[in-house]
């Protein structure tokens, strides 16, 4: 297996970045990426820690990201499972990456920065979805931020309905948990998901 061992040998491979992928990152929002962004109602969140590192998703009805200012983007925290595994990797090391989709567009945005936790009242009741709130909100300073080469998407066919996979042609998450568990109650935990989901959700 032939590997690369260094930058100069990825640079002699690949040759030189064309224009538009130099100019095109900025450490702030411009207003059309403002506009992108407040399109998304899908992100993937990275993130850092002494475990290693982690990807999340995240998805809110609307936008999924709130913009503050030019340099400052808003993530409440909706329930999820309880792991925070995102939430720990950030108090303890901030830096933060997202890949934010819009559906339908080809074109997807990308956003490294650095996050804090923050739990204020006055942070937290800023979002409210059917009479509830999130417990935090991740607030992310834009270290920098550019729109991504459509080409992924259009190899992927990824908005194309006629692509979507069938229902029931891939397995639950109970099939899947009871693979992992001897005598995890699989079916049972399929049953129960779509009320539970219904009452949690936000």
């Amino acid at each position: 297996m032939q590997k690369i061992e260094s930058v100069a040998e990825l640079n002699e491979l690949y040759g030189q970045p064309v224009e538009a992928s130099i100019i095109k990152v900025t450490p702030f929002l411009t207003p059309e990426y403002r506009r992108m962004i407040e399109a998304s109602p899908f992100v993937a969140l990275a993130t850092v820690g002494h475990e290693g590192l982690d990807c999340s998703p995240r998805g809110d009805a609307g936008h999924v990201l709130y913009v503050e200012d030019n340099r400052t983007i808003l993530m409440p925290d909706w329930r999820g499972n309880n792991r925070v595994d995102s939430l720990s990797n950030i108090v303890r090391d901030p830096r933060v990456a997202l890949m934010i989709l819009i559906p339908g567009s080809t074109s997807t945005m990308r956003l490294n920065g650095r996050a804090v936790v923050v739990i204020d009242p006055a942070m937290t009741e800023r979002f409210d979805m059917d009479g509830k709130h999130p417990r935090s909100v991740i607030v992310i300073t834009i270290d920098e931020v550019y729109v991504q080469c459509a080409r992924a998407v259009i190899r992927a066919d990824l908005w194309n309905p006629d692509k979507f996979v069938t229902a029931g042609s891939l397995p639950t998450v109970g099939q899947m948990m009871k693979t992992i568990k001897d005598g995890f109650d699989g079916e049972t935990y399929d049953r129960d998901w779509p009320d539970r989901a219904a009452k949690t959700m936000w």
